[in-house]
């Protein structure tokens, strides 16, 4: 459990350190988890290595909220008086993500069935 909340926590300082030494317009957070998502893939860094961290922070993630929750809702009087621009923001966004999510969605799928293996109709 202590290795892989290490290999987590190096990879979110590596992830800042980038970001505070060459790429300051993209979040530390961000950077780190690119970073493991391509250790995780090119097979540097096993998926069991780090599975119990991750099932433990997945298990509590709701906990994990709680304080962005409180946050939002110390700004309550700015999100009353500003909820119109708020609520066209949050919609927008939505269908901006929907949209892009689609379409990576269906490259993806294109270039799967363009390298699957044709199936022999000999049977």
């Amino acid at each position: 459990m202590i290795v892989s909340f290490g290999i987590l926590i190096g990879f979110h300082a590596l992830g800042s350190a980038l970001s505070v030494l060459a790429i300051p317009m993209i979040p530390g957070n961000v950077l780190g988890m690119v970073l493991l998502t391509v250790a995780l893939a090119t097979r540097l860094i096993r998926q069991h290595w780090i599975e119990p961290a991750a099932d433990l922070l997945v298990d509590n993630l709701a906990f994990l909220f709680v304080p962005a929750g409180v946050g939002v809702m110390s700004y309550a009087g700015v999100i009353a008086r500003e909820w119109l621009p708020l609520s066209v923001s949050v919609f927008v966004s939505l269908i901006v993500v929907l949209i892009v999510t689609g379409r990576i969605a269906q490259l993806v799928a294109r270039i799967g069935a363009r390298n699957a293996p044709e199936a022999d109709p000999d049977g």
